[in-house]
């Protein structure tokens, strides 16, 4: 498989604007849950964790300017920011390993209502394979191709041993499939057409830690009698935080890139 090293490409949209994008989405149907008709950008950027200047300028990518002293409309703004993620239309996922963290997934109810349906479930056990979980039988890997094919998969999670993840991934490239959900601890080597997005939450945990450890220092500081910084801004997620002491950014666009410390663009995880 001929592999090169990750361009950036344009795609019309900022790949920052694109990871808060289901920020707005996620703030917006709450508020449409709540019978909110209009919002305005200050309200909204609030709900959405951002500063209301940046809301405003990525909204303007999406076409969506509001009307002045009125705000957006809910409901349209929602449709407008579902088209450009493409959630308007069934997306199938198929999940490759089904242990805990597959079956937590599987069992997850949430992806329905976001346009994604799990089609597929697909495990190497033979103790797992044939089991029915959330409605689903469990396949056998040997039949991966077959199973992406026949069940029109568009996007796979990978939730396989480190070990196993890179084979996989080949596999389903291979079977057609270009957008990939990896919660493997490893980083995959894909042709720059492939779209990879990495969850590592132990990851998470340690940038947590780190700044459990400064709030230590601060409040051990404080304490002591000793001069205490101001909080410097960090931007996580796409979100803005006080009191974190050090900036950092979730690189994202569209299923590109992973979660990093900076703003390097990439496409392998």
């Amino acid at each position: 498989m001929n592999r090169r090293t990750p361009q950036p490409r344009d795609r019309g949209i900022p790949d920052a604007t694109v990871a808060r994008l289901p920020l707005y989405l996620r703030a917006l149907n709450g508020l449409a849950e709540r019978g909110t008709a209009t919002v305005s950008s200050e309200d909204l950027a609030v709900a959405a964790g951002v500063n209301s200047a940046k809301l405003r300028k990525d909204l303007s990518h999406l076409g969506s300017y509001g009307t002045r002293g009125v705000g957006y409309d809910v409901q349209y703004l929602i449709y407008q920011i579902s088209r450009e993620l493409g959630l308007t239309q069934d997306w199938a996922i198929a999940i490759v390993g089904v242990g805990n963290l597959g079956r937590a997934l599987a069992n997850y109810g949430g992806f329905v209502s976001r346009g994604f349906r799990v089609a597929a479930l697909v495990d190497a056990d033979p103790e797992v394979v044939g089991e029915r979980i959330a409605g689903l039988v469990v396949e056998h890997i040997d039949d991966l191709e077959a199973v992406i094919k026949r069940r029109g998969v568009s996007i796979v999670v990978l939730a396989t041993p480190a070990t196993a993840a890179q084979q996989v991934c080949d596999r389903v490239i291979d079977a057609g499939v270009t957008s990939i959900l990896n919660f493997a601890p490893v980083v995959l080597s894909v042709p720059e057409t492939v779209d990879v997005r990495k969850v590592d939450l132990s990851i998470e945990l340690q940038i947590l830690a780190f700044h459990e450890q400064r709030k230590a220092e601060r409040e051990g500081a404080a304490r002591d009698g000793e001069a205490v910084p101001a909080g410097d801004w960090a931007e996580v997620d796409g979100r803005e935080a006080p009191g974190r002491g050090v900036a950092r950014r979730e690189v994202a666009g569209r299923g590109r890139g992973t979660s990093e410390v900076g703003d390097a663009p990439g496409r392998t995880t």
